[in-house]
């Protein structure tokens, strides 16, 4: 199969006429191992990153890790362990600090694998987006990826969340529309889509995007988070905690949903709730790890800034991947006029952004 493919792959381009450059044809023979056993392992570890849950994280870092060791040099390997690595902050409530280091390194050695293969600079760009914060070396990264397969969603996804977060919500959208285009089906693609809409306050396209998720992937809590969101922002709040309690049935216990249900609570007035939505966080986070960026949104959604502020300090000592939406995310409009607030982003270095 594997060397059907790389046949396939040759014979499409001749008949398209392509002439693939030296450097492209080494790729193309490097892009799978030769041992079937590590392009399973592959597979099987793609397939439970794309569910995004603590659960199934931890099931494609063993299969990703386990097809490196079958082959050192499988470039797709190394760049599927950089992705689950550099993401599982924001979707299974790891500590960036302990993934920082791992996911860094199995980005270099997907790059060195196989630098002319658009998923190992795409996983270079990852990192340098949530972990490094250097969103215009991730940036480049991204492009680079999609000059060197232009069919590649991921990219184009990616590219959209680091333009959306820098303020450039034309070119953003004009990427998640692509990345529509490119994998219909990929429940993650509506649900970013929203998420990218949200960020330019274009409310009823978020909520159309965020609805779309939910019917692509109706199991995928991601969607249903972004419908939630959507929700609270258009004065609909029952509607977004009832999103919640579908979020929350397979997020794998997200303090992301936790949080977002306190602070519609506290923006609901229902104090005594988020008061004890609070103390549910803390809670858990004397078990495992929780980011301070949670518990700072539910005093923010209390009118509690200083508090929130307190948090958010905490959270940029944790390197604290949520903080990549404060530039823009319209719940923290609220703080957006306090030095703290101001200094903090300036602190993380995140490239400039449009006043709002």
């Amino acid at each position: 199969m594997l060397e059907f493919q790389r046949d396939l792959s040759k014979g499409i381009a001749e008949l398209i006429r392509l002439q693939l450059s030296p450097a492209h044809l080494s790729a193309l023979e490097r892009r799978q191992s030769r041992s079937p056993e590590a392009y399973d392992l592959y597979l099987r570890g793609r397939h439970f990153w794309n569910q995004l849950t603590p659960q199934t994280n931890r099931r494609a870092f063993e299969h990703y890790a386990r097809a490196t060791e079958l082959d050192p040099e499988y470039a797709l390997a190394w760049a599927g362990l950089a992705d689950a690595l550099a993401s599982s902050p924001m979707t299974s409530d790891v500590s960036p600090l302990d993934m920082w280091p791992r996911a860094r390194d199995a980005a270099a050695r997907a790059v060195a694998s196989g630098p002319a293969i658009a998923e190992s600079q795409t996983s270079s760009g990852m990192v340098n987006y949530w972990l490094e914060w250097d969103w215009m070396a991730s940036e480049r990264a991204y492009r680079k990826a999609i000059a060197l397969d232009p069919s590649y969603a991921l990219a184009h996804r990616m590219l959209g969340i680091v333009l959306s977060s820098g303020g450039r919500h034309g070119e953003a959208r004009e990427a998640m529309r692509r990345t529509r285009e490119l994998d219909p089906l990929q429940p993650m693609s509506h649900a970013l889509s929203a998420h990218v809409a949200l960020l330019a306050r274009d409310y009823p396209m978020g909520l159309e995007l965020a609805r779309q998720a939910t019917v692509v992937g109706p199991a995928f809590w991601i969607g249903y988070y972004q419908l939630a969101w959507t929700y609270e922002r258009m004065g609909e709040p029952e509607l977004a905690l009832d999103a919640v309690t579908a979020a929350e049935a397979s997020s794998g216990g997200n303090s992301k949903m936790i949080s977002l249900r306190g602070y519609i609570l506290a923006t609901m007035g229902r104090a005594d709730e988020a008061g004890q939505v609070l103390r549910t966080l803390n809670a858990i986070a004397r078990e495992r790890y929780v980011p301070p960026y949670a518990i700072a949104l539910v005093h923010a959604g209390l009118g509690e800034h200083e508090r929130a502020l307190d948090w958010l300090e905490r959270a940029y000592k944790v390197r604290d991947v949520h903080l990549t939406w404060l530039p823009m995310d319209p719940k923290w409009d609220v703080l957006r006029g306090e030095d703290r607030f101001r200094s903090l982003i300036a602190r993380c270095g995140f490239m400039s952004v449009p006043k709002t």
